[in-house]
């Protein structure tokens, strides 16, 4: 189970960032999580949940937005959704190169 690496990860961060501006308690920590990451959401909230336990971000929030995967022509330059893996662009035949969708990053904290 990578989540409980990626919440220490995370955790680490947010207190990190805690120290550095002072704040007494953490609130919110949000994530971006592409389709591609291969996060499992509540494997992760459930490990956050275990690991905050006696820190100051006991009883924060772990907010997940998920990023589309997408893609981009090599050929022609249009930019789509990329359905079940096909790295094959619908309108040229050229190769999709993937623009977004790999993401796993903490976008902002929210602390008291």
């Amino acid at each position: 189970m990578h989540e409980m690496a990626i919440a220490e990860g995370i955790l680490d961060i947010a207190l990190d960032y805690a120290r550095k501006n002072e704040a007494k308690r953490i609130i919110k920590a949000a994530l971006l999580v592409g389709e591609m990451a291969g996060v499992e959401s509540e494997s992760l909230a459930f490990c956050w949940s275990a690991l905050v336990k006696g820190t100051i971000a006991e009883g924060a929030s772990l907010a997940v937005t998920r990023v589309p995967l997408r893609g981009r022509c090599v050929a022609c330059g249009r930019e789509r959704l990329v359905a079940r893996y096909n790295f094959i662009c619908p309108d040229c035949g050229g190769t999709l190169e993937i623009i977004s969708g790999r993401e796993l990053r903490v976008d902002y904290l929210e602390m008291e």
